[in-house]
């Protein structure tokens, strides 16, 4: 209510993505730290699973699908109004779509130098803890969206699954199987 009591909407519409973080991190690995390449813009979104602010400048770390990469947001190439968005409203666990130039950091981090940003998803609820995590497994079987958040390796599995039965219902259609579904009981 707050976002849009100031004019901002929590839930974006549409957003147009380029690439993904793996996609970039493996286009951009020729470029040396420092330097900069301004040649294309590039348009990404993820959740934000890190967040560090030092005064004029914010580093966030976005994970999507296939990776993550750090976004590298500076004052002077964001305007005044998104600055001051950035550093009041947005939390880790936000979906953010951000665009702007490919960057590796003078330490050899790939980054996009932010341009433009815009909230796709605001989160409601924080996130649990980067270090400790979920440790309750009740709550962990039970909430399986928010492990799979906290954790890339339990969804890295849930996708290993739905590739092996893709692939054993594709044998066995192809043998002329058909496949039933039967009721189970929990």
């Amino acid at each position: 209510e707050e976002l849009r009591g100031k004019g901002y909407e929590p839930y974006a519409y549409k957003w147009d993505r380029t690439h993904t973080t793996k996609e970039l991190q493996e286009r951009y690995t020729h470029l040396e730290n420092g330097e900069v390449c301004t040649e294309a813009s590039v348009s990404i979104a993820g959740r934000i699973v890190a967040r560090r602010a030092f005064g004029k400048l914010v580093f966030m770390t976005i994970r999507d699908d296939s990776g993550t990469i750090q976004l590298y947001c500076e004052k002077d190439s964001l305007t005044e109004e998104q600055f001051e968005q950035l550093k009041a409203f947005i939390d880790v666990g936000d979906i953010l779509g951000a665009s702007g130039s490919i960057k590796k950091t003078e330490k050899g981090e790939l980054s996009v130098y932010v341009s433009f940003f815009e909230i796709l998803t605001k989160s409601l609820l924080p996130l649990p803890d980067k270090y400790h995590g979920l440790t309750d497994v009740d709550k962990r079987y039970r909430q399986r969206y928010i492990d799979m958040i906290a954790n890339p390796e339990v969804a890295d599995v849930f996708r290993t699954r739905a590739k092996v039965v893709s692939e054993i219902r594709k044998t066995m259609e192809s043998f002329g199987f058909i496949e039933v579904e039967t009721p189970v009981l929990q």
